[in-house]
């Protein structure tokens, strides 16, 4: 217990990293003395990934984290990754837009830093795994919650593509000008994103009512 204060405001501080670099990716002025500070969001964030996978790789369990099951810590945690990624891509879409979009460099920068996060999250994955190998992965609630919260991210998804069919497939043509090929590929893996992001939302929220 007397290393609880000190791992509770790392873990704190990097929350207030984690934000930092988030705002600097979507809301943080374009240039700065003629350097991007996007780019600098960008390390920020992945040294947050970082120090959390420190946090759970080589932290002691305290009592909170042994009364929450593996497969919970693991939708809190995909969910907060996710949810900052489709913010990300939100904030940064018009970047695809228009005729020489798939030659822009800031589209590029967009999908690379897009793919950091995700082997980011790969990693800190499997450091949870390992963090959690001598406990009941899961059990027969884990694996009906997983089957309720997939059947949200799979209707999160249809509704994505059946809503991008119908704009596709009922607009006029001279109202069509902004779907690109290179936009509607990156509507598309939005809306896969959007799936996922609802899928661990709603593992969230299921095992926050099993609880109460």
């Amino acid at each position: 217990m007397a290393g609880y204060p000190g791992r509770a405001i790392g873990r704190y501080g990097v929350v207030l990293v984690a934000g930092a670099a988030l705002w600097l990716l979507m809301a943080g002025p374009r240039k700065v003395l003629g350097f991007d500070p996007g780019q600098l969001g960008m390390v920020l964030l992945v040294a947050s990934a970082w120090a959390a996978l420190y946090f759970v790789q080589f932290s002691a369990l305290d009592e909170g984290e042994h009364a929450i099951s593996p497969g919970e810590w693991r939708a809190r945690i995909g969910l907060a990754f996710m949810l900052g990624a489709v913010a990300y891509f939100v904030a940064k879409l018009d970047l695809f837009a228009g005729p020489g979009a798939a030659d822009s460099a800031d589209a590029r920068a967009v999908a690379r830093n897009l793919v950091m996060l995700g082997i980011a999250w790969a990693v800190l994955g499997q450091a949870m795994a390992s963090r959690w190998k001598g406990r009941i992965q899961e059990d027969e609630r884990d694996r009906e919650i997983a089957r309720h919260a997939g059947q949200w991210g799979r209707g999160a998804l249809v509704f994505c593509v059946i809503a991008l069919a119908i704009t596709l497939g009922f607009s006029p043509a001279h109202r069509l000008q902004w779907a690109t090929p290179f936009l509607l590929a990156n509507l598309l893996v939005l809306a896969l994103m959007w799936g996922w992001l609802c899928e661990y939302a709603a593992t969230a929220v299921y095992y926050w009512r099993d609880r109460r």
